[in-house]
């Protein structure tokens, strides 16, 4: 087959199926950003979007809807092009429905199969919305702007012919019409790389280097924000680094935004900072930005205590990556994080808002690494038994792929 994959960071959520779809046989293209500079062993045409930013006073509600449109727009024409300038003409099209760039693909290329990978459904009540009251007060306004940001999300499955989501969890917040039309399938994990090694290490800045059974507490996301329980994270560890001298603290991330909204002023990673000034021993809270692949791998494997807070909102990939490499991973109470981690058999979890908890429950975790040698053990297994790469995910996802394209 002929299989074109839609995505403005390609390769994104199709790292590994992308390839193997590709050895077995099938020609693949990739259409996306022209900024985006990702490799990939995938032959690769970019679109450049351009498009004005929306005035907030003459579209309102509608501003997300103009903005992803505009992206789909854009998509619609580049595709015009291939098929018209090179005469491409896929079997299958496989996009990321986030940004808009698969609404108009049915009208360059109706004979085509069209694929969704639907990641999340945004709801005005019972999800990320308001969830966190510190941060998001702004009361019925806010349901309405985040209902609508639905709209192009509902649009592209309509249009689709099947749609994809990660975990159960994900995939329920689609209304059931739309449910109807999605399968579950992990991304995958490739657990064979990703996996214990006592002779791991990792340097932190000022050049120390941290082993397996070292006293490391890691906390890790894209951008440290709320959105991801950082600042509940950080309230705990007063009490964490007191109570364990001989602790650790590595955080990875950078001081953007990746979810939530800005902070009033500066970073949200200064801001609890500055909340907390006094109360920390910076010389044993380590911030490292943004690392390579390597190194977070490698901070895994060291990691005594893995702390994984979030919204009811999109799981992250290093929450599994940490369960396949060993560390006792102690989770949010939240929706996405119980699909995975059920607590006291392959981790540990805390009400998201809970910080008393959130201390405590780490102490316990640095302080007695034996009792829970068991559960780490158990969340490797759990990883590889339900989000394997070769033996489980990656025969599914081409399964789907080639199950939904033009009959032979």
């Amino acid at each position: 087959m002929k299989i074109l994959f839609v995505h403005q960071n390609f390769p994104g959520q199709f790292l590994y199926l992308a390839p193997e779809l590709q050895r077995r046989g099938h020609e693949c293209l990739a259409l996306t950003d022209g900024g985006n500079r990702r490799e990939s062993p995938i032959p690769v045409v970019r679109y450049r979007h351009e498009a004005p930013a929306p005035d907030p006073q003459a579209t309102r509600l509608a501003r997300n809807f103009t903005q992803t449109s505009d992206r789909g727009v854009t998509v619609a024409r580049a595709a015009l092009q291939l098929r018209d300038q090179r005469g491409h003409r896929p079997d299958v099209i496989f996009g990321h429905s986030g940004w808009g760039e698969t609404l108009f693909l049915k009208e360059v290329w109706p004979e085509a199969k069209l694929l969704i990978y639907a990641e999340f459904y945004y709801r005005g009540i019972g999800q990320d919305v308001g969830f966190d009251r510190e941060f998001d007060r702004r009361g019925f306004d806010a349901v309405m702007i985040a209902q609508s940001r639905a709209a192009h999300l509902a649009q592209a499955l309509l249009h689709a012919d099947a749609g994809l989501s990660p975990t159960e969890w994900q995939a329920s917040t689609y209304p059931p019409v739309l449910r109807r039309q999605i399968e579950v399938i992990h991304d995958g994990v490739d657990t064979e790389a990703v996996a214990p090694d006592p002779a791991a290490t990792f340097t932190l800045p000022d050049g120390r280097v941290l082993r397996p059974g070292d006293e490391v507490l890691t906390f890790v996301n894209r951008n440290l924000e709320p959105y991801r329980g950082y600042h509940v994270f950080l309230r705990s560890l007063p009490e964490v680094l007191a109570t364990r001298p001989a602790a650790q603290v590595v955080l990875v991330g950078a001081e953007g935004v990746s979810y939530g909204p800005e902070p009033s002023e500066g970073s949200w990673k200064q801001r609890f900072l500055d909340e907390l000034d006094g109360r920390l021993d910076l010389s044993r809270v380590h911030f490292v930005g943004r690392v390579p692949y390597d190194r977070f791998k490698a901070l895994m494997q060291v990691s005594r205590a893995h702390a994984y807070l979030t919204y009811p909102f999109v799981l992250s990939w290093s929450m599994l990556e940490a369960m396949s490499a060993g560390a006792l991973v102690i989770g949010s109470r939240t929706a996405p994080v119980e699909e995975l981690i059920e607590d006291g058999r392959n981790g540990l979890l805390v009400d998201f808002f809970d910080v008393k908890g959130w201390s405590d429950t780490i102490i316990r975790a640095l302080a007695e690494p034996e009792r829970f040698r068991p559960l780490r053990k158990a969340a490797r297994e759990t990883i590889r038994s339900r989000y394997d790469l070769r033996s489980v995910c990656l025969p599914r996802l081409v399964d789907f792929v080639e199950r939904h394209g033009p009959v032979a």
